[in-house]
């Protein structure tokens, strides 16, 4: 049976984990007591997994999993031809990133998902900043959601709230701010960034291929982008 898209980004989402945590697929089935096969056909798309295994294999690498919804790909195909039709300096604007990246702590961080995508030129939707930080930075950066009039989003709920701020407690890395919405992934080392210059300001962004590997969302969204280019033939 061919792999539908929520079976392939489950799929991706249980290898990426397994890759941040050095764990060999045998490793990760007898923590989570399944078999390795069973490992291999969810990673590969090729089995889709039930809630229990899913909640298994994540629960034994310390994370859970978040539901959300977005548009229906025709909606966001439409939104990517959008954006494509709008010059990147406007996309830029649209973000208000240059206010926020002005009030942040001085640590060291680089922007990635979706917004280091559309920094590179491709036109693909962004929520919300995304920055990658330091897990030994966490301290400072929820002393500053703090004073910032932090809320953390919290999935069960689907809304902000008051309570979790810090990037430690469980949860999405998302947060509402007075300079607006934030995402952040922690790491233990910040990734290899190169330098985009746009409308007089330098930003240290996550190259595309790097992003391909790392971030499924905006990986997901680069392969929609390509699949909608034309293509020529030789």
């Amino acid at each position: 049976m061919p792999s539908t898209r929520l079976v392939t980004l489950l799929g991706n989402t249980v290898r990426h984990q397994r890759h941040l945590r050095q764990l060999t697929q045998c490793e990760l089935a007898e923590a989570a007591k399944v078999s390795q096969a069973a490992v291999a056909r969810i990673e590969s798309g090729s089995r889709a997994p039930s809630v229990a295994v899913l909640e298994a294999l994540l629960a034994a690498m310390d994370v859970q999993l978040v539901v959300d919804v977005e548009p229906l790909d025709a909606h966001l195909d439409a939104r990517i031809a959008e954006l494509a039709a709008r010059p990147i300096v406007e996309r830029i604007a649209g973000l208000d990133l240059d206010r926020l990246l002005d009030q942040l702590p001085d640590v060291p961080q680089v922007l990635t998902g979706c917004t280091a995508a559309l920094l590179q030129g491709a036109p693909v939707p962004v929520d919300a900043p995304e920055i990658a930080l330091r897990w030994q930075d966490s301290k400072e950066f929820t002393r500053w959601l703090e004073a910032n009039y932090g809320q953390r989003w919290n999935a069960r709920w689907g809304e902000f709230g008051g309570i979790w701020l810090e990037p430690e407690e469980p949860g999405e890395h998302r947060w509402s701010t007075r300079h607006g919405e934030i995402r952040a992934v922690m790491c233990d080392e910040l990734p290899e960034t190169i330098q985009v210059r746009h409308g007089g300001r330098d930003y240290r962004v996550v190259p595309l291929a790097e992003l391909e590997l790392t971030e499924p969302r905006a990986a997901e969204l680069l392969r929609r982008q390509r699949a909608r280019l034309p293509t020529t033939e030789g």
